[in-house]
């Protein structure tokens, strides 16, 4: 069985995208993730699928030998919260734990809005996170 891969890079202007987000607030919030996941990823923010902005991508290799890339982490508008990508590492709850008001499953974080999160400890998080890929899943 074949397996194709739904989310990938696209050529989509992430300011066009963003440019788009409502209500204002959140627009805003977005705009300042962008920055700070650039910032802290040292990679310029892509569009990935239509509605996710990722920074940075890595290729994973499962044993199963299923296989792909994706971004290492990223950030998407939903209708009423923000979906933060970052990897579950086993650290990633002492992190959680200082992060500030979230709702957090297996692969994504929500908040409602920036404010109620502490933005160094979210900036710890990227780093993290970031490192966590790379060492799980070196070039191959």
């Amino acid at each position: 069985m074949s397996h194709s891969q739904k989310t990938l890079p696209t050529t989509q202007s992430v300011d066009t995208f963003l440019s788009t987000i409502t209500p204002l607030e959140k627009r805003t919030d977005c705009e300042q993730l962008r920055q700070i996941f650039e910032e802290m990823t040292g990679k310029p923010a892509v569009m990935w699928g239509e509605t996710i902005v990722g920074c940075g991508h890595y290729q994973y290799r499962y044993p199963s030998g299923h296989q792909g890339e994706s971004f290492l982490v990223g950030f998407s508008p939903r209708k009423t919260t923000i979906s933060l990508y970052l990897a579950t590492g086993v650290e990633r709850d002492q992190y959680l734990a200082r992060l500030g008001t979230h709702k957090s499953g297996k692969s994504c974080i929500s908040i409602t809005k920036l404010a109620d999160v502490d933005l160094l400890v979210l900036r710890e998080l990227i780093v993290h996170s970031v490192a966590f890929l790379e060492t799980t899943y070196p070039k191959y």
